[in-house]
């Protein structure tokens, strides 16, 4: 099955964010120090004061247009699987790892070298090619939930750097316990607590609930916690499943699909009714 259609089946540095190259004269004893060449900054509760630059478009794959940054590199999957995310730019990411056998070398195809990846949440079609990846680049991992190569532990408030840009960590459990959305002004990873359309609803929908472990209320109070801390800037959604919005293609925000989201979740009516 791929991906977006009928989709739920169901070396540390652990302060330090790359906030830019070894050409900057940042002053070591101000909080900052190096890593890989590259300027790092301590990680602070609140948004970091970099330089946020608009996330373009997402690309399957092929020539990416001037200035696209962040690209679906499992969209050509055959099997059951979620969107991932190659981020690239200053700090090359990935937004989770997928299922898709031979993930590496679509991502070897459009970067030499990947920083980290980073899980929203650990269910099987987001994390099966994980070891595959982070065994290739050499990459850190980052999590909310406990894992054997996590490197770095994420937690609500976070601040963490995703190409050229920076995204705050907002805690959504609901659909799974450990479970983040990344926040940034301009573009919004949401993982599976919220998502444009997946065969429950076409133009905002939401995670499902009902396996076992899973909570509807959790992923209500999610929903409302991400919708309380969405800039009205964003306007591009990155969902684990289903087609990525941006508010240019369409008539209306990306908070006006969050709040219809929310509105549809707060019915507590199954959301695939016939299972």
């Amino acid at each position: 099955m791929k991906s977006g259609v009928d989709w739920e089946g169901r070396k540390r540095k652990a302060a330090w964010t790359v906030v830019g190259d070894s050409g900057s004269d940042a002053d070591s004893g101000r909080g900052q120090q190096k890593w890989r060449g590259r300027w790092l900054v301590r990680r602070q509760p609140g948004r970091e004061r970099l330089g946020v630059r608009p996330v373009a478009g997402v690309l399957p794959g092929g020539d990416e247009p001037r200035g696209v940054t962040v690209r679906n590199v499992t969209s050509g999957a055959t099997e059951f699987t979620c969107n991932a995310y190659l981020v690239e730019g200053t700090v090359p990411a990935l937004v989770d790892a997928g299922a898709m056998s031979g993930v590496v070398s679509e991502i070897q195809r459009h970067v030499d070298e990947l920083d980290r990846v980073v899980l929203t949440h650990q269910h099987g079609d987001h994390v099966a090619e994980l070891d595959a990846v982070l065994d290739a680049f050499d990459a850190e991992l980052y999590a909310a939930g406990n894992h054997p190569r996590r490197t770095e532990a994420l937690a609500d408030g976070d601040t963490i750097q995703l190409g050229d840009d920076s995204y705050d960590v907002v805690t959504t459990p609901g659909h799974a316990d450990d479970h983040v959305s990344l926040v940034g002004e301009t573009a919004v990873f949401s993982g599976d607590v919220f998502v444009y359309d997946d065969g429950a609803f076409d133009d905002g929908s939401f995670g499902r609930t009902d396996m076992p472990g899973q909570s509807r209320e959790k992923l209500i109070e999610s929903l409302e916690r991400l919708s309380a801390r969405l800039p009205a800037s964003a306007a591009r959604l990155y969902a684990g499943h289903g087609s990525v919005f941006d508010a240019a293609d369409h008539a209306e925000s990306l908070q006006s699909v969050l709040d219809r989201a929310l509105e549809r979740a707060e019915r507590r009516e199954p959301k695939y009714p016939d299972g």
